[in-house]
Formats: C-alpha cells, structure tokens, sequence
C-alpha cells in the first residue's frame, strides 16, 4: 500500500473522557448531562459508582496509552504526524486540542472515534464534537475526514478473542467447556440501535470473534442501560443473562465487553462489581475478558484503519 505522507497534518483520537480525581466526578456528569434532569438519588448513585472503583476514571488514562501506542506503530509505517488525543466530556477537550493542532499548522485532520463500533448513531455524536471544535476555528479553512470503524479490520477480532482465550484460562479445568461467553455493549434505545446500525455491527462483530475463538456458545446481551425505566432498550441486560443461565443449569460464564475498548466505569463497576455480585449470588462462576486496550492486534487495528482513510484520500 502506497503511504501518501502529507494526505493528513495530524491524528486525532476523540475519546467520550472520564474524571480524574474524585472532585471531578460531579462537574464531568454535569458536563455529559447538560442540564438533562436526573433524579437525584440516580445521580449520586453513579457518583458513588466512580467512588467504589476509586473515585477517578482510567478512560483518559487508557486514551493516552492507545494514543503513545497508535503513533508509534504509525512512525514505523512511515506515517509521521503528530497524534494526539481530544475528549467529549473531560479535559483535554476535543475543541483544545483542535486549536493546539492548527496553531501548529495543521489544517487536514484525520479523526479515530474512540468507539467499538462506528454505527450511524455515533458517528454523528462524535462528529458534532468535532464540528464544534472546527467552527471555534472558521477563521481557518480546515478539513476533516473520518477513519473507518477499526471493529471491521481483523485485529479487533484477534485482540478480543486473545483477551478471551486469557479469560477462559482462568476459570478451573472443569468449567471451561461448558462456560458460555456473554459478549456485551453498551445499550440504547431500542429504536436507535435497530435503525442506525449498532445492533447489526455488534452482533456482526460478536460472530467474528466467537469464530476466531473456536467457539458457537456464545451470546450477545447488553449493559449499562440509563434512561427511564418505561423507554425500550436494547436487552438483554447482562445481569438478566447470568440469571437465566443460571436458571438452566449452566455453572460458568465469561463476559466479554466487546463494545469497550478500553476500560472505564461501565467495565468496572457494572461488570467488576454488579454483574460479578449477581453472579456471586447465584453462585455462578463469573470470570471477565479483558478490554482490548492497549493488545498489540488493536493498535493495528487502529493503524489499519488510519491507513486506509489515508490510501484513499
């Protein structure tokens, strides 16, 4: 593949963010609300959320290593612009970030959506991030082009399936055949996920990773649901899953949070301490796969798809 070397100035990854001290918990849920009413008791409830996994989030953390590790398989492909890193919700803001880029001189940004699954839904939420960033700077002329979803190159499947094969290691010798994988995501309003394309991709996704693994006792279910509890999401939620499978006699599960590409609270707590709690309760083993992170095959997953938006522009 021919490298163009000046198709693009810079990288930019636009991450949703996360606090990183526990007096920054508020002020970022704030920011993610903006100004949607919450019920109190659901708002400190998530506070608390944060407090239980230490009071910060390593999303930004996790963003940075992905960032370091991205420009340098980039520097080895010859691909040597700046990569830097720019959130939704946390500082280093993406419109930061984007000014610091074009007072650099950078005017032809390539963006990575740091996100499992580059559906329509999200694509238009990350993309109005960068917008915004864009227009605080209309006194210059800059493009942007948008990096295909890294989930369809090959790596993503690798480094999920590796990160479940470590999973399965761990559980005892005699439970490993018959533990089902439990892929999950994040869930959203059922009519948003159907028409935009994320159930699709997310089911898609769960398939070529359950292939790479060798394995067809697999099934796709959801987390992390918000909203009011009368609006339809996507389900089933994982916690419901575990109790059915217990249900029919199973003694193991793996979760496999395929939708999250880093660690973050959604990992952390509702799947580190909700879900193993529910497991725990039903006194079925419960072992969870790693998130992708910082695995070799995702960062060339990540490269490949930065290649291709640059073979082709």
């Amino acid at each position: 593949m021919t490298i163009h070397s000046q198709a693009f100035d810079a990288v930019l990854l636009v991450g949703f963010g996360g606090p990183e001290q526990p007096e920054q918990i508020r002020p970022f849920l704030e920011h993610v609300l903006r100004g949607r009413p919450v019920p109190k008791a659901r708002f400190d409830a998530v506070v608390h959320h944060y407090e239980l996994i230490g009071g910060r989030s390593p999303f930004n953390y996790w963003t940075e290593l992905q960032r370091a590790a991205l420009e340098q398989q980039l520097h080895a492909l010859s691909i040597r612009v700046p990569v830097r890193a720019g959130m939704w919700h946390a500082p280093p803001f993406c419109e930061d970030v984007v000014r610091e880029l074009a007072a650099a001189g950078a005017r032809k940004l390539l963006v990575v959506i740091m996100a499992a699954f580059h559906d329509r839904t999200t694509v238009q939420r990350y993309s109005a991030v960068v917008d915004e960033a864009v227009r605080a700077r209309a006194d210059l002329e800059l493009r942007v082009t948008y990096a295909p979803s890294p989930e369809l190159h090959e790596g993503f499947q690798r480094a999920n399936a590796q990160q479940l094969r470590a999973a399965q290691a761990l559980l005892p010798s005699e439970l490993r055949a018959e533990a089902k994988v439990l892929f999950t995501a994040h869930s959203v309003p059922t009519a948003v996920g159907q028409s935009s394309g994320y159930v699709t991709r997310f089911e898609s996704a769960a398939q070529r990773i359950a292939r790479e693994l060798g394995t067809d006792r697999y099934r796709c279910v959801y987390q992390s649901r918000s909203g009011a509890p009368t609006d339809a999401w996507l389900e089933p939620d994982v916690c419901d899953a575990l109790r059915q499978e217990a249900s029919q006699g199973a003694r193991a599960a793996i979760v496999a949070p395929i939708g999250f590409v880093c660690d973050h609270v959604e990992v952390l707590y509702d799947l580190d301490i909700e879900a193993a709690r529910v497991a725990a309760e039903l006194g079925l083993t419960l072992v969870r796969a790693k998130t992708v992170g910082t695995h070799a095959d995702y960062i060339d997953a990540l490269a490949s798809s930065v290649r291709e938006a640059w073979a082709s522009s």
